[in-house]
């Protein structure tokens, strides 16, 4: 039998331990994600109440709304009595921003992820039963499903991250010193439609806070690049990543509503009517802007949430 030399043995044993070292580190680092996100009683113990949870009642919803588009309205009446014609510096503020957003965003739908995971194989058997795919669950909510658990926790924390996202409209008064009508109606539709996904429990909110989380990790990440000036070259890159998404929407709606006829109902049907509707309204208004852009008409060559931010501080 052939023996390997001493000096051949040890290298090749150090590198066996150290390929199992990490195999065990990335388990054990894996279990205790899980637990984090999905495990932990905060966590696994959430349930959506207008007495518990804070942001939960309509009122406040409606309320947060009207100061939001007050404040934006009464920061650009201070820069109109101001007189003021050049834009704002703001600093590291931008940056630090978008860099929170990415790291959020990322949390969020790694949270999401492993929730919904943990979720179809717990109930594998009414899948089963029920002769139905995991992939329906993420379309179609049964009747009667209550807005409680791993899944709803996720969704409430992509509903709070909306709040930190209205402060982009302040970024682009203080730059641009013009009032973003769009980008008002966006982020309060954005805000509406994430508490409603909550107090009804919305079919489709997995998917559309999976697609959210993803597209918007890559679009702040390309925001975090251009507000520390480093080089970028495509000018409409957060436009054509917000069409995309939108399109991915608009066909996952279309599941949603096959599956409500042919399954016997997904929860929050009405809601989701509602959700559907200010979705095809962003879109026009998304593609409008896009056909303007193409026939040279846009003004100024801007997208309308004025996401080219190489424009910078002078």
């Amino acid at each position: 039998m052939l023996k390997l030399p001493i000096q051949t043995k040890k290298p090749f044993l150090l590198a066996h331990h150290n390929h199992i070292f990490l195999l065990e580190f990335a388990l054990i680092a894996m279990q205790s994600l899980k637990y984090w996100l999905t495990e932990h009683p905060s966590v696994a113990t959430f349930r959506w109440s207008p007495t518990q949870t804070w942001g939960s009642t309509w009122p406040f919803i409606f309320t947060a709304i009207s100061v939001y588009i007050a404040s934006a309205c009464t920061v650009r009446v201070i820069l109109i009595i101001c007189r003021r014609r050049r834009p704002v510096p703001l600093g590291p503020i931008p940056a630090t921003h978008s860099l929170a957003m990415v790291l959020i965003s990322v949390l969020i739908f790694m949270g999401m992820l492993l929730s919904s995971d943990a979720e179809v194989r717990g109930t594998r058997w009414l899948w089963r039963r029920n002769r139905n795919t995991p992939f329906e669950w993420f379309l179609c909510f049964p009747l009667g499903i209550r807005p409680s658990g791993p899944v709803f926790f996720w969704s409430y924390v992509f509903y709070l991250s909306r709040f930190l996202h209205l402060l982009r409209t302040f970024f682009s008064i203080l730059r641009d010193r013009k009032l973003p009508v769009f980008r008002l109606f966006n982020h309060s539709i954005l805000l509406l439609m994430s508490f409603l996904w909550l107090e009804f429990s919305q079919s489709f909110q997995v998917l559309a806070i999976l697609f959210a989380t993803s597209v918007y990790s890559v679009i702040y990440a390309y925001r975090f690049w251009t507000e520390i000036r480093l080089p970028s070259k495509c000018v409409s890159f957060t436009l054509n990543c917000q069409m995309v998404l939108l399109c991915c929407n608009l066909v996952c709606h279309i599941g949603v509503l096959v599956l409500h006829f042919a399954r016997g109902g997904c929860n929050g049907i009405g809601a989701w009517i509602f959700n559907s509707v200010l979705n095809a309204t962003i879109l026009l208004l998304f593609l409008k802007f896009h056909c303007q852009r193409k026939l040279g008409s846009s003004p100024n060559g801007r997208d309308p949430e004025n996401v080219n931010v190489a424009r910078k501080d002078r």
